[in-house]
């Protein structure tokens, strides 16, 4: 078979799996079975594939069939202007999340040596993305689950950042009041009976650990907001994400506990995703 006859055979495949993307992710299976780009793929496809390569493909393929997410078949996701290393232990990096990194580098010099504190590091990719480009900034990152902790580790090794990030297996509930100039963070914000509205692909394979927060989705927002007023320094910055409709009652709360906010940031689809605060 040429790489053509496999593409279509993928994209049927998918297809019948109610896979709406089934042509790109055929394209991106075959590209990391063949260790090459997608690019390359399409402009050879005459070119035949060898039959280990082929059960390879289809073993994959499969995995997919059943919904599981391109980005823990191929254990990588670009976030931001990098690649990370994923499994279902931690969350799969989304775009609207690299509003929080554009957001700290627009409130900080390229020289700064300002401290951090992520809660909730899943991969790591937004701290790692942060200090790739303020190298003199320190960092603390937390997270419960010590096996998400792990692979954010990795990936701090890869990126040459294993020594500026301190990775700590703990909740924010317990941390010593230490005082950051910056506390970020992707909490979960999912309401409990909302889950299994999630597409299958979400509900299914990524960890809800990270996901879910109680009846009415703020149970993480508002332990963050509250344990940040010991962690901030004065005029410390709290920047992190925020689900759909959550948007009026999480400023109502930050103004409660003595927070100025700063901006709410919409993301492409227009939904307040970000919300930037400053503790008064």
């Amino acid at each position: 078979m040429n790489y053509l006859q496999v593409l279509k055979f993928g994209s049927y495949k998918l297809k019948l799996n109610k896979i709406d993307t089934h042509i790109l992710d055929s394209e991106l299976l075959l590209s990391f079975i063949l260790k090459s780009s997608r690019e390359q793929i399409l402009t050879n496809l005459s070119s035949n594939i060898n039959k280990n390569n082929f059960k390879e493909f289809e073993k994959i393929l499969s995995r997919r069939e059943k919904k599981e997410p391109i980005a823990y078949i191929t254990n990588n996701k670009e976030f931001w202007k990098n690649n990370f290393y994923v499994n279902n232990h931690v969350l799969i990096p989304r775009p609207e999340t690299e509003l929080i990194v554009e957001e700290v580098l627009k409130n900080t010099y390229i020289n700064s040596s300002k401290s951090f504190l992520e809660v909730g590091t899943g991969s790591g990719c937004i701290i790692i993305s942060i200090l790739k480009e303020r190298l003199k900034c320190s960092a603390t990152a937390i997270d419960i689950c010590k096996k998400a902790l792990n692979i954010a580790k990795f990936n701090a090794k890869m990126h040459h950042l294993k020594n500026n990030i301190n990775f700590i297996n703990i909740d924010i509930d317990k941390i010593q009041d230490n005082k950051y100039d910056f506390i970020i963070s992707n909490p979960p914000y999912i309401k409990k009976f909302n889950l299994r509205r999630l597409d299958q692909s979400v509900k299914l394979f990524e960890p809800h650990i990270a996901l879910e927060a109680g009846i009415d989705g703020l149970r993480e927002i508002k332990k963050l907001i509250n344990n940040s007023k010991r962690l901030l320094k004065i005029n410390g910055k709290l920047i992190f994400e925020i689900g759909k409709y959550q948007c009026e009652i999480t400023k109502k709360i930050l103004k409660e506990n003595g927070y100025y906010i700063n901006n709410v940031i919409k993301d492409i689809s227009s939904v307040p995703r970000i919300i930037i605060s400053t503790k008064k």
